[in-house]
């Protein structure tokens, strides 16, 4: 059994929006005052507060508050262990010795969504046939919600979103995923800036999918909305309703963007049963080039160009989409080691390292192979993959025993 979201659109009416704000800044508050609560234990006595020394505590703040009682137990208790959570995390990183990032109190603008799981005070019941649905909440009522799941299963918690001044619902469904596949291929893929990415079968026959280039189609859209909002006083009405506008253009920008990655992962996942692409870490990618005082960096502007770029196209959300998809499939998702691969470098006919720079779009080696640099990545990646490249330190692996490629 598997985890999915599936998002839906709500449709409050203008009294369940009022209460859905109120029981939002509600949550907002308890966030806030439970961490203020453990900030303050821990320097009066150097000990923590626990998730189960709060949540017990919600019976005398219900008393104290009879705001609160309007809103279901359970849910409120998701808010405290949403708190919990963020403690959690700060203390792994602060044993592996990352940047710690101390749990921060949250204004209503930064505190979009609350959430839901088990008990009672709310439910949701889809349609018979997974399109739309009606979420029920004690103390707010019956609202309609549009939206489809592709695979219905058992509703396990939900989130209620606050988002551009509209209400969505994400909720997440135990089920067991199945997509169809027509094919049994194999692939390599290369992702990139100039192309969105090009996909390469085993025999060397490619194609290159174009890049939509979201940013710079809306860039000349949006920039009088956002000149609109820098010349307005920060916090007044017409400032508020600018950004607003702004917001708006923004969300449509990425629901375009969000759409088209769900068609192309659709596609390719039907297609493809082996799927092999490099490992992207797309945080040293689009990393600043400013440096320090001391030793300042080059080409910062181009750079910083660049990392938008890169931003625009998603990459990391891509290619988990492509990743699920394929292994709802039955096939198979397969990242290689950039650092031991490769694969830009890398010739896939000898096998032999070939340096190149960013700027060179063709790959050339002295054993005769020629064809687009990008195209002779996907190529290396595919034959890693499948332990066939010569000398690679993969060679004689299969991916799967029982694959068959075409």
């Amino acid at each position: 059994m598997d985890k999915r979201k599936i998002n839906y659109k709500l449709y409050p009416s203008q009294s369940q929006s009022e209460r859905l704000l109120e029981s939002l800044r509600l949550h907002q508050q308890l966030y806030n005052a439970a961490l203020q609560e453990r900030i303050d234990c821990y320097r009066k006595t150097g000990k923590s507060i626990s998730y189960n020394d709060q949540q017990a505590s919600l019976t005398q703040i219900r008393a104290d508050h009879p705001e609160y009682k309007a809103i279901p137990v359970y849910i409120t208790r998701m808010t405290l262990r949403r708190l919990d959570k963020a403690f959690k995390a700060f203390f792994e990183r602060v044993k592996k010795g990352q940047a710690p990032g101390f749990p921060r109190f949250r204004s209503l603008s930064r505190f979009s969504s609350f959430e839901m799981c088990g008990g009672s005070g709310w439910a949701f019941i889809p349609e018979a046939n997974g399109k739309h649905g009606r979420l029920s909440i004690n103390g707010i009522g019956r609202i309609k919600a549009r939206g489809k799941a592709r695979t219905l299963g058992k509703v396990k918690t939900s989130q209620v979103i606050h988002k551009h001044g509209q209400w969505f619902l994400s909720v997440t469904v135990e089920c067991e995923p199945v997509r169809a596949c027509k094919g049994q291929k194999a692939c390599g893929f290369d992702w990139g800036v100039e192309y969105l990415g090009t996909v390469t079968h085993e025999n060397g026959e490619h194609y290159a999918i174009e890049n939509p280039r979201y940013y710079r189609d809306s860039k000349e859209s949006l920039l009088p909305m956002q000149q609109a909002v820098s010349r307005k006083k920060r916090g007044s009405n017409r400032w508020k309703r600018a950004c607003k506008v702004l917001t708006q253009a923004r969300a449509k920008v990425a629901r375009q963007r969000h759409h088209d990655h769900h068609q192309l992962s659709h596609d390719l996942a039907k297609e493809y049963t082996l799927f092999a692409t490099e490992k992207l870490t797309i945080r040293n990618m689009t990393r600043t080039a400013k440096g320090t005082l001391d030793k300042p960096g080059k080409m910062v502007k181009q750079k910083s160009g660049l990392n938008r770029e890169i931003l625009d196209t998603a990459p990391a959300k891509l290619l988990a989409m492509i990743h699920y998809k394929v292994e709802e499939t039955g096939g198979e998702f397969v990242e290689i080691p950039t650092r031991k691969a490769k694969p830009s470098q890398r010739c896939p006919a000898c096998w032999e390292v070939v340096k190149k720079t960013l700027s060179e779009r063709t790959h050339q080696c002295d054993c005769g192979c020629t064809m687009p640099r990008d195209a002779a990545s996907g190529l290396v990646a595919i034959k890693w993959a499948l332990g066939l490249g010569g000398n690679s330190p993969n060679a004689g692996h299969s991916a799967k025993p029982l694959l068959s490629v075409a």
